[in-house]
């Protein structure tokens, strides 16, 4: 058995998308996913499963949130080791880096629009963008920035999915548990 990290898009933010933990646990379980363990509610899980790749797994796990919740929820899966090496490549010295966010892409963003949006920028507000992630730190704040998942998402024109610093940091660390 393989160790997995999941993250959904969307789920339990702001009343929306609302999902039971437990019952998503459970019925996870019922698909083969083993040991699995829920971070937060907001959509994080860790579990094991058979050596697959990522995005079967995700899509399992999609249909299954679908069938089980009537939900449509956009769903990352990733290697400890691959979410390791995100979490690694945060540009942002460490100061900065403890209180950035990682915005997770669901897929290669266009060269083009990378240009375009790199072109952007608002007072208090960094980021760098990479083939799977923006890394981005607000000193004013997430909930006040301009520069959000939605901002991202429209701008690159992918769907994608944010994760602070020390959520980031705390999923590792469960995962370490498990191997």
């Amino acid at each position: 058995m393989d160790t997995y990290i999941g993250l959904f898009r969307g789920v339990n933010v702001s009343g929306q998308k609302k999902m039971s933990m437990a019952k998503l646990r459970e019925a996870l379980s019922k698909i083969g996913l083993k040991n699995v363990q829920t971070y937060i509610q907001s959509g994080n899980i860790i579990f094991q499963f058979l050596k697959e790749n990522n995005n079967i797994i995700a899509l399992k796990i999609q249909k299954t949130i679908e069938s089980h919740f009537g939900l449509e929820v956009p769903v990352l899966v990733f290697t400890p080791k691959d979410l390791k090496r995100i979490f690694d490549e945060c540009p942002f010295k460490k100061d900065k880096k403890e209180s950035s966010y990682f915005t997770l892409l669901y897929e290669k963003p266009n060269k083009d629009l990378v240009l375009e949006i790199s072109n952007i920028s608002y007072p208090n507000e960094d980021f760098f963008i990479t083939p799977s992630c923006v890394y981005f730190c607000c000193s004013k704040g997430y909930g006040k920035a301009k520069c959000n998942n939605i901002f991202f998402e429209k701008k690159l024109k992918v769907i994608a999915t944010t994760r602070n610093y020390k959520t980031i940091r705390k999923l590792l660390s469960l995962t370490s548990q498990l191997d």
